[in-house]
């Protein structure tokens, strides 16, 4: 073992302890402080700011910049969420979840294996965590590159309820768990380089994951995208769309269909409230091939 992943496994071990400490809302405010921190270090900020031209270029600097802001201190909140998830899942009530609108449609899914898309926009893995009271829920991730950070994560999340898939050779578990009537969540908003499908996102050509369409047509289950945001009083507000069913056999047409679908609903949500979406990443990095157009529709 490294001995720099032993050391960063203590330090994520510890923000987790101190975070723990204070009451949850109280937190919240240490969080947001810490974020501020984040942002002038200038942590990402020059991709962020970047980004959010590319995605507003109708809004004024000053308009963007205080997205960026506000998106800093989001991050941190999340952050020292991320030690207390249990503990915030197990929460009864509305103490966390103040609400859930379209939980007609999660309801309808119960016990049938499905697709369950989302973004790297609020608490994902709190909303994860909140949908595993509904029915059971596998997270298809990516492993840490620190194999003890890894490991804590996999533990929070099974005191969750929320199982793992890891992305290299989890495809048969995949299927597996859909089989077993289980949910497989996935983030697609994430840049997937030359093994993507480049669909618009905020007016311009995207490689985005297509892992979550073809999974969903290649085992004819529905998708239900959903996605949390937080609330002025710290609390979380959960959205899901009515569910997307199988349009045929997963065919790149098709494929390249429900990408589309779930990439603009994402937009959608980045557009009502840009603070909650993940600006730190290169969205835009891989560039579309030659002649494949802007992405303006």
């Amino acid at each position: 073992m490294k001995p720099s992943h032993v050391a960063e496994a203590a330090l994520v071990r510890g923000a987790f302890a101190l975070a723990g400490l204070l009451p949850w809302q109280r937190a919240l405010g240490l969080g947001a402080a810490l974020g501020t921190g984040v942002r002038l270090m200038g942590v990402r900020a020059r991709v962020a700011r970047a980004n959010l031209e590319l995605a507003f270029p109708d809004r004024s600097a000053a308009e963007r910049e205080q997205i960026l802001r506000a998106h800093y201190r989001e991050v941190g909140r999340i952050a020292v969420e991320y030690g207390r998830l249990p503990e915030l899942a197990r929460r009864t009530g509305d103490e966390v979840f103040a609400s859930l609108r379209g939980e007609e449609h999660a309801r309808a899914l119960v016990g049938r294996g499905a697709v369950m898309v989302s973004g790297h926009f609020g608490n994902l893995e709190l909303f994860a965590s909140y949908m595993a009271r509904f029915n059971p829920v596998d997270l298809l991730v990516k492993p840490q590159n620190n194999p003890l950070v890894h490991e804590m994560i996999v533990r929070l999340r099974s005191r969750c309820g929320v199982g793992v898939i890891p992305t290299a050779g989890g495809v048969k578990q995949v299927f597996k768990a859909i089989r077993a009537g289980r949910w497989v969540a996935m983030a697609a908003d994430q840049d997937a380089r030359r093994h993507g499908v480049f669909v618009p996102f905020f007016g311009r050509l995207a490689s985005t994951p297509e892992g979550p369409a073809r999974i969903a047509l290649q085992t004819q289950v529905p998708i239900l995208f959903g996605l949390a945001h937080r609330r002025a009083d710290g609390r979380h507000e959960g959205v899901f769309e009515a569910p997307r069913e199988p349009s045929g056999p997963p065919t790149d047409e098709n494929v390249r269909e429900v990408v589309a679908w779930y990439t603009q609903r994402l937009e959608a949500a980045v557009r009502e409230r840009p603070e909650h979406w993940f600006w730190l990443h290169r969205r835009w990095k891989t560039a579309p091939p030659a002649g494949a157009g802007t992405g303006d529709q």
